[in-house]
């Protein structure tokens, strides 16, 4: 099959009437495909049919770890995904102690409804039948994890459809019983206690500890970061699992500040036709990737220009050295690129 050399670019032609753009930089292959943009993993996971057409399914599936398009469970127009507690984030005013204090595991989101573990949009992750060798036939809400810094490892292996070996990585860490109209620690009792006698060699349950108070939980924030987790979920104590956004489960973690020059300008869609839909940008280690959350409708109408320096904000650096759910913060308001126009003022 053909390729690209690093530093390469080839035309496709799609369904629209202009043509896709293929490239290869640095071992990082995209495509400016609307599947390719919209993907939410970080661009070096990133594939599309116009990169399997060019470079061949095996080329492919051996680049981005061999994961597969995941299969949707539900028939189309039915209720998307399974009905799961969704947090909302800690607002500092708010005194958390004596709530339950988890570490937030950076994996993937499952819900085993007694028979098959389902994503959060309801798609089907294939696992092997000893996996899920004694778990219970009621629903558990938990997380596929392998270990700390080691999400986009989950993920390759999750995804796939041939039920591998690769399995063997991976744990269900459950951290709450959905379908039980109890409280939460009577919830936590009962699969607990499950999971103890019988014994699931890949299932474990997740551990909580009461909450202080404030300098309690930072002390215990500031640990976890420096492991390389995520962060923390509290736990309001007595609580119901609710379905949908609830302010009886918190998530606290920390962001970081960088910068970054400008390369491009993605193209919008849906809502954001006609306007930008994520900036294109590139580390100073020459790292790209695009930057399409926390923009406003008027920077989408004038973006910054190509060549100026943006501050943005993420949450981690993937094992490729990508940031990790960035979002914008402004132009920045000292450093320029050589030659670029004069930045704006960045938001307050």
């Amino acid at each position: 099959m053909p390729d690209l050399r690093d530093g390469e670019s080839t035309l496709m032609q799609g369904s629209g009437s202009k043509p896709y753009e293929l490239k290869n930089v640095g071992g990082v292959y995209s495509c400016t495909c609307p599947a390719w943009r919209n993907q939410s993993v970080p661009i070096e996971r990133r594939t599309c049919k116009h990169l399997r057409k060019l470079r061949g399914d095996a080329a492919e599936e051996a680049r981005v770890g061999g994961a597969l398009p995941q299969k949707p469970v539900k028939e189309a127009g039915a209720s998307a995904g399974p009905p799961l507690l969704l947090a909302e984030r800690w607002a500092s005013d708010l005194d958390l102690a004596g709530w339950w204090m988890s570490e937030k595991l950076d994996g993937v989101r499952a819900y085993w409804d007694g028979k098959q573990f389902l994503s959060r949009q309801g798609n089907l992750y294939h696992a092997p039948e000893w996996f899920v060798a004694g778990l219970p036939d009621v629903p558990l809400d938990g997380e596929l994890w392998i270990d700390r810094k080691k999400f986009q490892r989950t993920t390759s292996i999750v995804r796939r459809q041939d039920k591998s070996e690769h399995w063997k990585e991976v744990s269900f860490v459950v951290f709450d019983a959905p379908a039980m109209p109890a409280l939460f620690e009577e919830r936590v009792a009962f699969f607990t206690d499950h999971l103890t006698r019988h014994a699931p060699p890949h299932a474990r349950p997740l551990g909580h500890e009461r909450c202080k108070g404030l300098d309690h939980l930072r002390q215990e924030l500031a640990r976890i970061e420096a492991l390389g987790g995520e962060g923390l979920m509290l736990r309001q104590p007595g609580s119901k699992y609710e379905i949908g956004r609830s302010t009886t489960l918190l998530k606290v973690k920390s962001f970081h500040d960088a910068e970054a020059r400008v390369i491009g300008h993605l193209e919008g869609k849906g809502k954001h036709k006609g306007r930008l839909g994520a900036l294109e940008v590139e580390l100073p280690n020459g790292t790209r990737f695009s930057v399409g959350t926390g923009l406003s409708k008027a920077e989408r109408g004038s973006p910054p220009p190509v060549g100026s320096v943006i501050t943005f904000r993420y949450q981690e650096l993937s094992e490729g050295g990508v940031p990790r759910f960035p979002s914008y913060v402004g132009v920045h308001a000292e450093a320029t690129a050589p030659g670029a126009p004069a930045p704006r003022k960045r938001r307050s």
